[in-house]
């Protein structure tokens, strides 16, 4: 099994949403974590438009990236410019690469415009992330 790390700079709201997604589209194919470099909690927003997929973050916590460092991953990948600038070394074959997507932490307006700012970078965390782990685990 594949096992992917999804680094950020809070370990919010964009690593936390791929967590869920990629652990529940990818189940028994790839096992998904996140991280941050400055771990903080996890974004209640994130929370509610994971839950509108019938996906469950609501018992994910936020967690340093030093926590994982017992870890063995084959693929990191940071979801931020912040994470990928700031991304410790990974041993052994551990690939790193990097997809960036905005903050939706950092939306504006009402909150309704706000929510469908995380809806837009929830889908396309899935729209990026999962065809590229099916790709990795079919190879």
């Amino acid at each position: 099994m594949l096992k992917v790390l999804f680094l950020c700079a809070e370990n919010a709201c964009r690593s936390q949403m791929a967590e869920g997604l990629v652990n529940h589209d990818l189940a028994g194919q790839v096992k998904a974590f996140s991280a941050g470099i400055r771990p903080s909690r996890v974004n209640p927003r994130a929370i509610q438009v994971m839950a509108e997929l019938g996906i469950d973050i609501s018992q994910q916590r936020s967690k340093s990236v030093d926590e994982l460092s017992g870890e063995q991953f084959d693929l990191v990948i940071t979801v931020c410019d912040q994470a990928q600038q700031e991304c410790p070394i990974f041993s052994g074959d551990t690939e790193v690469r990097h997809v960036g997507f905005p903050d939706p932490a950092q939306a504006t307006g009402t909150d309704a415009e706000i929510l469908t700012v995380f809806r837009q970078v929830r889908d396309d965390l899935r729209k990026q992330l999962v065809p590229l782990l099916k790709e990795k685990v079919a190879k």
